[in-house]
């Protein structure tokens, strides 16, 4: 019997190396958000009331539910709390994927 091992779990239920880098991404990004919340502090209902999306899109957030969430609405996510997502790449040609807090500016 053959063993095989994946780097990335979305690699074992996946042929398609795009869906499986879609599925990584929104994982990521879903991971972030939910870092977020806990470094606020945040419940669910702060949380609804902070993206303004219901409670049911709030459970499905918190718990993970990547196959509901597209990575288009998970950027706008992070859009609303103040973050941007910063791809670049770095002098040994490697791609640096950033998530910054946008800067506040002063009233």
């Amino acid at each position: 019997m053959t063993q095989l091992e994946y780097d990335n779990i979305f690699d074992a239920i996946t042929d398609d190396p795009i869906e499986a880098a879609d599925l990584t991404l929104r994982s990521d990004l879903v991971n972030t958000l939910v870092a977020i919340f806990k470094e606020r502090g945040w419940k669910n209902s702060h949380i609804g009331a902070a993206l303004n999306i219901p409670q049911s899109r709030v459970s499905e957030l918190v718990r993970g539910k990547i196959a509901v969430l597209s990575v288009q609405k998970l950027f706008g996510y992070l859009a609303v709390l103040g973050y941007r997502f910063r791809p670049s790449l770095d002098g040994s040609h490697h791609v640096i994927c950033r998530v910054e807090e946008r800067q506040r500016e002063a009233a």
